[in-house]
């Protein structure tokens, strides 16, 4: 593979990266909001189920703008890829809460975990590649 190939690739996924982070804060923050979140939450759920939901997307930005901070500052992006094994993890989470409280959750949940987790890790394993191991 070339230098000029690998480079393309790594800005695209580093691009795609930066797009995911401000998805994932974004969209969670957002779901604090009836009228501008980027999910439905059906009637089933209401009260502290959708509470629940809520509460745990802000901590997930929360923590993803504390872990950014960290790697950036440290400059140790390899813990991306656990940060995204873990959101892709939260694919199963969201299926368990909806199967355990008997409710319907929005299918955009699942695409923006398994989104933001492959985009995680990708950049995770993308980022540490030095110049010297793809130069020709």
């Amino acid at each position: 593979m070339t230098a000029k190939v690998f480079q393309s690739i790594k800005f695209i996924l580093v691009a795609n990266f930066m797009i995911s982070v401000m998805l994932l804060i974004a969209g969670s923050l957002l779901s604090l909001s009836d009228r501008y979140s980027l999910f439905e939450f059906n009637q089933d759920l209401y009260g502290e189920l959708i509470n629940n939901v809520k509460i745990t997307l802000i901590y997930i930005a929360i923590t993803e703008m504390i872990i950014c901070a960290y790697c950036f500052f440290s400059k140790n992006t390899q813990i991306f890829i656990f940060v995204g094994f873990f959101l892709t993890l939260m694919l199963g989470s969201v299926y368990f809460y909806g199967e355990i409280n008997d409710v319907e959750m929005d299918e955009n949940l699942y695409l923006f975990f398994l989104y933001t987790g492959l985009s995680h890790t990708l950049f995770g394993v993308i980022a540490n590649f030095k110049k010297d191991v793809y130069a020709e």
